[in-house]
């Protein structure tokens, strides 16, 4: 269901807005890899969940795209 809801959250969001949260995100996951390589990371599922996080982000910014295009 968080799903659902984080799509929901990411339609109503302007293009600025999205890349802000894609931006946010690519530091997250950074930071992410970062604490895997030095064994800090404790959520390891944290990884996944952020990966599929901007993967979201930047469908819903390029259908957003393809609609102002039409």
């Amino acid at each position: 269901m968080k799903t659902k809801q984080r799509l929901s959250d990411l339609r109503v969001m302007s293009e600025d807005q999205l890349g802000d949260e894609v931006l946010k995100l690519k530091k997250e996951q950074f930071n992410l890899r970062f604490q895997r390589a030095t064994g800090q990371l404790e959520n390891t599922s944290r990884v996944r969940v952020v990966r599929r996080e901007i993967a979201r982000a930047k469908t819903v910014a390029a259908q957003k795209r393809d609609t102002a295009k039409k």
